[in-house]
């Protein structure tokens, strides 16, 4: 990255309040620490204190049995963690796609797991959508060539708005938008890609300290977004995933149809938001509010597709889909709501999700 901050990272211990341990899949004591690669650019590594957070958080939900892994060494963030990853300031992902740069560092630390946000110095620089996903894809079968097995986490890259690139956030809202359909297409069984919103309700303004790079606020906002994924990567549902993901300090990248909401008895509320769409596909989702007076510690949600529709993947919500109706239920640490409270998950559908209504019910 063109600028590269150092900055200290605000104390973390309200963000891992409450917390429980969990355990990876199988035997923890037996079985190999989970390895997990972040891979970016300075967003990530100069100093890229999100990751801190987001150990930080892993460990304290009792996902202890991990490890970070990367060929650059951790920087200066003022809480420990394991900070091996590979973020490369100034790094541009076509630049390492085109000169294979990836599989040295892949074969030196042989990640489980990949943590990618990465495309902030190619907007800067006016590579088209296009080629980036090109350098995605590229750089997915070369993870996959590494290990067939390969999980990948794709970020909606955060805005940005430096001076010196007025044309920037736009281009930032054309790639945000074509990834999820980049990656409907590029997922396997074996080998799942995984899109990780990294946009929503992170502001320039208040998030950064330059238009570009995260400042306090904006690492734990990116550590919340990484969390809940990640965890449900690892084999459980988290626990303490922070800041809500309901909280939004901006508009939507690609909002393209108007929220359609329904009331019912028990206090609760849902409302369904298509929050991106392309050939064959879209993405969704839907925030729960308490419309109470009082806590409910549990909710669920049903809304009926009229076109055929079928939800292929899921975040923050265990969804089951019985023909056209989907019902969709808390996990274990966004179903207690305090009045007017909120809660939002996510999903990925195949097909044209229109927009239903939901009913929402608490219990």
């Amino acid at each position: 990255m063109r600028w590269r901050l150092t900055y200290a990272v605000a104390a973390v211990a309200a963000l891992l309040a409450g917390s429980v341990a969990l355990a990876l899949p199988g035997s923890a004591a037996a079985a190999a620490a989970v390895r997990i690669m972040p891979l970016g650019d300075s967003i990530t590594g100069s100093p890229g204190c999100w990751r801190a957070l987001l150990w930080q958080q892993l460990q304290a939900n009792g996902y202890t049995n991990i490890d970070f892994v990367g060929t650059q060494a951790p920087q200066g963030c003022s809480v420990p963690y394991d900070g091996d990853g590979e973020g490369h300031g100034g790094a541009l992902v076509t630049a390492v796609a085109d000169q294979d740069q990836l599989p040295g560092w892949l074969a030196a630390s042989r990640p489980d797991v990949v943590l990618m946000h990465f495309g902030t110095n190619d907007v800067w620089s006016n590579k088209s959508t296009d080629t980036i996903l090109a350098a995605y894809s590229k750089l997915v079968d070369q993870m996959r060539a590494a290990n067939p097995s390969m999980r990948v986490l794709v970020a909606q890259i955060i805005p940005m708005s430096p001076p010196t690139c007025p044309e920037c956030a736009q281009r930032v809202v054309a790639l945000n938008a074509a990834i999820p359909g980049w990656a409907a297409g590029k997922t396997t069984a074996a080998s799942p890609v995984i899109v990780v919103d990294q946009w929503t309700g992170f502001s320039t303004a208040t998030d950064t300290g330059d238009g570009v790079h995260p400042n306090d606020t904006g690492n734990q906002k990116m550590a919340a977004r990484w969390y809940p994924p990640l965890a449900g990567v690892l084999g459980g549902a988290p626990a303490s995933p922070g800041p809500s993901r309901s909280t939004s300090a901006g508009p939507s990248p690609s909002k393209s149809t108007s929220p359609s909401a329904s009331s019912a008895p028990g206090g609760c509320a849902a409302t369904y938001t298509v929050t991106n769409q392309w050939p064959g596909g879209f993405q969704g989702e839907v925030t729960v509010r308490n419309t109470g007076t009082a806590a409910i510690a549990g909710w669920t949600t049903r809304f009926t597709f009229t076109g055929g529709a079928t939800v292929s993947q899921a975040w923050n919500a265990t969804l089951t889909q019985s023909g056209a109706v989907v019902t969709g239920t808390n996990v274990s640490w966004n179903g207690a709501l305090a009045a007017n409270g909120t809660a939002t998950y996510g999903f990925l559908g195949n097909g044209t999700g229109g927009t239903p209504a939901v009913i929402c019910s608490a219990g």
